[in-house]
């Protein structure tokens, strides 16, 4: 029989406006969030993941301390907790993107992964940290991770992450692929404009190159006050031939939902044998080269 696995992307708008306070701007979106993940169990999703940083608007725009508020602990921290309860009420792997302190002023761009019963199998930290003009001022929030390329094993799947940016860099998603991903999700928050072009070429390009199911996952909307762009939405599932197959609309809520035939994994690997034919002894340049 064909492994087939239903995964799951929820996009979703800002609910609140910046001027809130962040506490109320953080409930909203947990709160509209446990509502599209019930609308992915229903829809028999297996392995959902969310969008980055998913409880609150793209904060990033600007520079203000008053955002480091939203950081939690993970996996002791509230949203993780009730992410677990959630995964293991619907029986649903949960992808789960948060803002993470590791200690007082140390903090990350994480995403928690967590099994259809509700164990936490742990975190990947975003590596590549951007900071541009214009409302792009990410090392004000975040450390570049510290984790590795982490491969979780699911009762449905092997899972990786990568975030946002991350996708720019072909290095660590070759590395996902390595360590055995069958699915890597990469929850963004990008904006129309300079890098709209590259939204579906990147990642697809690094199915291919990797023989692995990709979820690329984006926000909607225009979010108050900073209005840096258009999230523009359009989250969508492509197969190691890097082939899109199930895609979100470009400006509301939803959840966009694929049926992800893990078997081409291993057909497209036996017609494409990069992972044989690569020659990582000759690549000491890329590894060693410092900026």
């Amino acid at each position: 029989m064909a492994r087939i696995v239903r995964g799951g992307l929820i996009q979703a708008a800002n609910v609140k406006e910046a001027g809130e306070t962040t506490e109320a701007i953080k409930q909203a979106m947990i709160d509209k969030h446990v509502k599209l993940i019930e609308d992915a169990a229903q829809k028999g999703v297996r392995v959902l993941c969310l969008q980055e940083l998913f409880y609150g608007p793209y904060f990033c725009a600007e520079q203000n301390a008053k955002w480091y508020s939203l950081t939690e602990k993970i996996p002791e921290g509230p949203t993780t907790k009730l992410m677990q309860e959630l995964a293991k009420k619907h029986g649903m792997v949960i992808v789960v993107p948060i803002y993470e302190e590791d200690i007082t002023g140390v903090y990350y761009n994480t995403a928690a992964v967590i099994d259809a019963d509700g164990t936490y199998l742990g975190k990947y930290r975003k590596h590549h940290i951007p900071h541009c003009h214009p409302g792009f001022w990410e090392k004000f929030y975040f450390k570049p991770g510290n984790l590795g390329f982490p491969v979780f094993q699911t009762q449905f799947c092997k899972v990786g992450v990568y975030i946002c940016y991350d996708r720019h860099f072909p290095e660590g998603a070759r590395a996902l692929g390595l360590n055995g991903a069958e699915i890597v999700f990469n929850p963004s928050a990008t904006v129309a404009g300079l890098s709209e072009y590259l939204w579906k070429l990147e990642q697809p390009a690094h199915a291919v190159a990797n023989a692995y199911f990709v979820g690329a996952i984006n926000r909607v909307g225009h979010e108050k006050p900073w209005d840096i762009g258009e999230f523009y939405g359009q989250s969508y599932f492509c197969n190691p031939r890097g082939q899109i197959i199930a895609e979100g609309s470009r400006d509301r809520d939803e959840v966009v939902v694929a049926d992800l035939d893990l078997d081409m994994i291993q057909e497209v690997r036996n017609v494409w044998q990069f992972y044989r034919d690569r020659r990582p002894e000759a690549y000491e340049l890329v590894s060693s080269t410092q900026a």
